[in-house]
């Protein structure tokens, strides 16, 4: 049997994500209309002799995610249960706390997923290596160009066995253009691996006679602590895909994942895509559009937009690369461009709100996205435009590169005006 963990984090962390995720935890973002979560479950569940998916985080629990639980079980047939930390225990520290919980049934393997990658996932296919392997630890990798590799953990490995031979986290040079993409297949014998940096750690708190030491020792780093130890010890390979893969760190990056989703449904589910219909919105590209969305058909949408439950288009709209979420308005002839528009937000007749893409470089195939911070020097870093949850656009106003909050006033002397 296997079973999958899904690494989901904790309010502390995806902060370049705000403000969007002050609404929901960030893995229940929607992204090419359905929660990030849900594509990781989908893949899991496709799997033969999956028998559970387990969440470890530190989130409270709450309605939002109790709910999404709910209806994923009922949807994909398979337990899922959130695992709450009592705080933040890193990559490895969540999974050695709860290693009691992922052992129970005695699984053969089990994967471990960053919730915050967009990725094809070929768990079949590293079930696969892994056999050829010898049953032993597999980390999936893709091909990143020489600067950009180190911005992620970077693997150097034997070309003809995949073994990983040495691997760095961020390097301050280049090491390899070898990334890892945050998805693990172990055995059950990892935990001996993570129980020996535990020990050390209780060990080194002790000499230093540190208060709540206990705690502490359990923070452990599955890339720095484990995978670097691990390496040139022929316990550790590489399965490279050259299927797509991003991360999802910033709401930029959230578009462009959308991007890479909306294609997939061409081949996983043509059902999800709009088509192009008498009386019905003009579609350009790939367009997820909620069944409870009432859209002008006057309206073009695409390439690149999803629309979510409840939204209202009116006549003339255009929307490209795009994520409209729950309960959005868009007033007649308005123009919504690389942008994410909040929840219950409305944007006025004739406005137009625009942002900077942030993707990466067409002519390089192994260019990743750049996940920029909000603010660079003090300056908002030009990416694309979000609007927070209930916010008001006036008529006739220009938005660029903004990240507009619901008690910003708008109506008072912005008309016709552009918001840096």
């Amino acid at each position: 049997m296997l079973k999958a963990v899904i690494l989901i984090g904790g309010p502390q962390k995806g902060t370049r994500f705000r403000p969007l995720s002050f609404e929901v935890p960030k893995p229940l973002f929607p992204v090419a209309g359905v929660p990030m979560l849900q594509h990781h479950i989908e893949a899991c569940a496709k799997i033969p002799n999956m028998k559970e998916i387990l969440l470890v985080g530190f989130y409270q629990p709450n309605e939002a995610l109790s709910r999404f639980l709910s209806c994923a079980q009922q949807e994909f047939k398979i337990p899922i249960r959130y695992l709450q930390e009592y705080s933040a225990l890193s990559t490895a520290g969540g999974i050695y706390h709860f290693r009691d919980q992922i052992l129970s049934g005695g699984p053969e393997a089990f994967f471990i997923m960053n919730a915050d990658v967009c990725s094809e996932f070929p768990l079949l296919e590293m079930l696969e290596f892994q056999k050829e392997h010898g049953n032993t630890h597999v980390i999936l990798g893709t091909t990143a160009n020489r600067k950009q590799s180190m911005n992620y953990g970077c693997i150097v490995e034997n070309q003809d066995t995949n073994e990983v031979l040495h691997y760095v986290e961020k390097p301050s040079t280049f090491v390899s253009d070898i990334i890892n993409c945050g998805i693990y297949l172990f055995t059950p014998e990892i935990f001996q691996h993570i129980g020996l940096v535990f020990q050390k750690n209780q060990q080194d708190l002790l000499l230093e006679e540190q208060m709540n030491g206990w705690q502490r020792a359990e923070v452990i780093r599955l890339e720095q602590d484990i995978f670097t130890a691990l390496a040139g010890r022929g316990k550790l390979y590489v399965y490279k895909t050259d299927q797509f893969w991003s991360q999802i760190k910033s709401a930029g990056s959230a578009i462009y994942a959308s991007r890479l989703y909306l294609n997939h449904y061409r081949k996983t589910h043509p059902e999800r895509l709009a088509n192009n219909e008498e009386g019905r919105p003009t579609i350009r590209g790939n367009v997820y559009i909620h069944p409870t969305a009432n859209i002008d058909p006057t309206a073009v949408l695409g390439p690149n937009v999803s629309i979510g439950t409840g939204v209202t288009i009116g006549a003339g709209v255009r929307v490209r690369e795009s994520i409209i979420l729950h309960g959005a308005t868009l007033q007649d002839h308005s123009c919504v461009l690389n942008s994410i528009v909040g929840w219950d937000s409305t944007i006025g007749k004739w406005a137009r709100v625009e942002g900077t893409p942030s993707d990466p470089n067409p002519n390089d195939p192994y260019a990743k996205i750049d996940s920029e911070t909000l603010f660079r020097e003090g300056k908002l870093t030009p990416s694309i435009t979000i609007l927070g949850c209930n916010v008001n656009i006036p008529s006739e106003v220009i938005i660029l590169n903004a990240i507009v909050l619901p008690h910003k006033d708008l109506n008072r002397g912005f008309k016709n005006q552009i918001i840096l």
